[in-house]
């Protein structure tokens, strides 16, 4: 009985780790434009060949602006789904 119990505890914690632990990333889906380029369904990071950095977002996700290249620095803003802005100071965009 004590066997039986013990192997049915850890059955139970198994499930729930199982589900506690998030899956991985996906990609937004949709297309993020960042100066001249498309990215179509896109995940990570992205840096502008054009100043000021203009932003077009038509995915799921809210895309983060950044000061400086590689998505380091401060947010110098958000583009939200739908929207298009520009960035004087912009340099990289992160979507997730």
């Amino acid at each position: 009985m004590r066997q039986l119990c013990k192997a049915l505890g850890a059955v139970a914690l198994a499930a729930v780790v199982g589900v506690a632990v998030p899956g991985s990333a996906q990609a937004a889906t949709g297309d993020l434009k960042v100066g001249f380029t498309t990215y179509h369904n896109p995940h990570g990071c992205y840096e502008s060949e054009i100043f000021p950095l203009i932003v077009g977002n038509q995915t799921d996700q809210v895309a983060n602006v950044y000061d400086r290249p590689g998505c380091q620095g401060p947010v110098a803003g958000q583009v939200k789904r739908g929207e298009s802005k520009t960035f004087e100071f912009g340099a990289s965009v992160r979507i997730q």
